[in-house]
């Protein structure tokens, strides 16, 4: 990245966003100065510049909370950046994985949005497999074992295929979703990642 064709505001500083590099949520927003954006390129780690501190401040150094910096991108205006983050904890000093957790009446957004709501699923799908929560329909699945889950991806791929068969957009929609829920359930039952399946796709996208 030519550091020179960024637009840095009359303090040498430009806002930088740090993105989710998986299911792409905004988890925070800071600023960094040329130094901070060159140690970042260096280091691989995500790196600000403290306004209050006035001084570099790299992301997770007491907490832990590292965020392993992908790439960075640079808008159109060429005055702020992203930064395509893979976490290692919290991004929020709550504890919140974003600081972007509540909406304009500050009430705290508990639906997922759509970009993440697979991993969302794996996530929830884990905790009911740890928990076992009584009457939950997926810790149920887990008690039954790994063959019971296989058999029911089988059951759902032969209505996604009657449904696709039959073009009937609804029949379409909910079977897939059913599908999808069941391979989710599969994966983390094999112990495979959303991430993994991500990386292989994107191995093949030419």
């Amino acid at each position: 990245m030519d550091l020179d064709k960024i637009s840095f505001n009359e303090d040498g500083l430009v806002p930088v966003i740090a993105q989710n590099y998986y299911n792409g949520k905004i988890l925070m927003q800071a600023y960094a100065n040329k130094e901070a954006i060159q140690e970042t390129i260096k280091s691989g780690y995500a790196t600000y510049f403290s306004r209050s501190r006035q001084s570099l401040w790299k992301k997770g150094e007491t907490s832990g909370n590292l965020q392993k910096v992908i790439d960075i991108k640079i808008d159109c205006d060429e005055d702020s950046l992203i930064y395509l983050v893979v976490e290692e904890g919290p991004a929020c000093h709550t504890g919140e994985e974003s600081c972007f957790y509540r909406n304009l009446n500050l009430e705290k957004d508990t639906k997922p949005l759509p970009f993440e709501i697979l991993h969302k699923l794996y996530e929830k799908i884990e905790e009911r497999k740890n928990t076992k929560p009584e009457g939950s329909y997926v810790a149920k699945l887990f008690e039954k074992g790994s063959d019971k889950i296989i058999q029911k991806v089988g059951e759902e791929a032969i209505e996604t295929v009657i449904a696709l068969k039959n073009k009937n957009k609804d029949e379409i929609v909910y079977e897939t979703a059913d599908l999808l829920f069941h391979l989710l359930v599969a994966l983390v039952d094999s112990g495979v990642k959303l991430e993994y399946i991500q990386e292989e796709l994107l191995k093949r996208y030419k």
